[in-house]
């Protein structure tokens, strides 16, 4: 095995678990890489026990010292993250060349964000002068013990997106990462520990389902950051509001990209593939849906077909690799079927891919989970492929005469992640994006998430939103007081 087990980390160190054990699995080979012990429910009790005792001290922390040790777990972040992208290679499937550049990089920028934030006076309430002898001032409060669940696709990036803030305004946490890509979280609790972060600040906890759905359905638990697909999260979003949690959800997409006549071709080329092939196509926010003009249909498949070739499947740690396997046997198998009914019942014309490993593949990774990028052409609004989330590297190209019917079937989704418009005319552009209903949308560029821009989903793509300013206020509680200074009370119980 390539890692070390994994157990429950609380107070400040890695404890003992009591539950089954599971394995982590390189997607590249199917080998194994780590035995994984899950949390029992005792597990779970006492690490959030050890969030509850840590939750005075440091919610009564100073921003600026609470700051000062997330800066120093970015710093730490910063020289591992080499070392860290290594590890999530192994246990994403991710080539290093992704992984080194983006997963980590991303992650300490939001907990750079936050600490900036919180010591410049970002939880800072208001005064109100009512009268002259009355005023109001509010205070941003801390919530309590918060349940962090990650996502398998970005394990430490998500983690990072979700402790940065909750830390930062005072809570602590308690994390379950992907029982999928779990390596990850006990080398973000060790730093947090050697930044500084008091013992039971952050925690971790690993398992599937059940350990989420105890986890999240505890009553010390006053908030659940989900982040997964969206049958999982209305669940848990239900379960939370049934006890009066504050939740943040980020769920699935099935993302439009609206080609406008007058875009340039090998722009939007490049802007479709950034939105379906990057990590292999598993990403939330996935552009799968590319509407394109009809006249401009045979020179955009053209340009696409020309520049598959720089898609480059390989040995992960090669830094010409850009193209990795699915993340899991279970992933590959569902992918799979979604390609296979597109050719088969969907009958949409596969210009290219389909149901091959890619080529070339050396012979020790014949056994991982590997699917070719696919394109499907001629495709409609009412295919499966089209109409269901893939998450995978399948392009869907379908046509439209004028913008007006392209915005109205962008928009007949019940999904509202994300959305994109390529085009010269950058008014009508704007125009254009302003219609679609998607809480995160981009204009000439695809998926770009940095720290300062707050996102979040529309419809039933989730609840709240993450990062930016707004980012902190999913993590804090509103106190008005109003103080009257007068020396008198108004009272209706008066002598006449």
């Amino acid at each position: 095995m390539a890692f070390d087990a994994r157990h429950v980390y609380y107070d400040g160190k890695v404890q003992q678990s009591h539950g089954d054990v599971f394995r982590t699995i390189d997607p590249s080979t199917g080998n194994t890489l780590a035995d994984i012990h899950s949390a029992n429910p005792t597990d779970v009790d006492v690490a959030i026990f050890s969030a509850s005792k840590a939750f005075p001290s440091w919610s009564s922390t100073p921003p600026m010292a609470r700051s000062r040790i997330l800066l120093k777990a970015v710093s730490l972040l910063r020289e591992r993250n080499d070392e860290i992208a290594k590890l999530e290679t192994s246990d994403t499937g991710k080539p290093f060349s992704e992984t080194s550049t983006v997963d980590v990089v991303t992650g300490a920028d939001v907990v750079e964000y936050f600490a900036g934030l919180v010591a410049g006076g970002g939880l800072n309430g208001e005064t109100i002068q009512l009268r002259e002898d009355a005023w109001v001032y509010t205070k941003k409060e801390p919530l309590g013990v918060c349940a962090g669940i990650g996502a398998w696709n970005y394990p430490i990036q998500i983690a990072l997106w979700k402790s940065a803030p909750c830390l930062a305004a005072g809570n602590t946490m308690v994390y379950k990462p992907s029982e999928v890509t779990p390596l990850h979280a006990q080398v973000l609790a060790e730093i947090y520990t050697e930044a500084g972060l008091p013992p039971g600040v952050f925690n971790v906890v690993y398992g599937a389902g059940d350990v989420g759905g105890y986890l999240t359905s505890h009553p010390r638990i006053a908030k659940v950051s989900f982040t997964g697909q969206v049958a999982t999260g209305k669940k848990v979003a239900g379960s939370a509001a049934g006890n009066m949690k504050y939740v943040t959800m980020e769920l699935g997409g099935k993302s439009p990209i609206i080609v406008l006549p007058d875009a340039d071709i090998e722009n939007a080329v490049d802007g479709a593939m950034m939105a379906n092939f990057f990590s292999t196509g598993q990403v939330c926010t996935n552009g799968t849906r590319v509407f394109v003009p009809e006249p401009m249909k045979s020179a955009f498949e053209q340009k696409l077909l020309e520049k598959m070739q720089y898609i480059r499947a390989g040995n992960l740690s090669n830094a010409e690799t850009n193209f990795g396997p699915l993340v899991s046997r279970m992933h590959y198998e569902k992918v799979m079927g979604y390609i296979s009914h597109g050719i088969k019942v969907d009958k949409a014309k596969l210009l290219y891919g389909g149901l091959e490993k890619p080529e070339g593949l050396p012979e020790d990774l014949t056994n991982g989970y590997w699917v070719r990028p696919t394109i499907f052409t001629d495709c409609t609004d009412s295919m499966k492929i089209i109409k269901e989330e893939i998450f995978g590297p399948v392009l869907n190209i379908l046509t439209y005469k004028n913008i007006e019917e392209a915005v109205e079937r962008a928009n007949n989704t019940e999904l509202g992640l994300a959305a994109g418009v390529f085009g010269r005319d950058l008014n009508m552009a704007h125009k254009v994006v302003s219609r679609l209903e998607a809480g995160i949308t981009w204009i000439n560029t695809w998926g770009e998430s940095p720290a300062e821009m707050s996102v979040g989903g529309w419809k039933q793509s989730g609840v709240g939103v993450e990062n930016g300013r707004r980012g902190i206020e999913a993590w804090v509680r509103n106190k008005s007081t109003l103080v009257d200074m007068s020396d008198t009370i108004q009272t209706v119980f008066a002598k006449l």
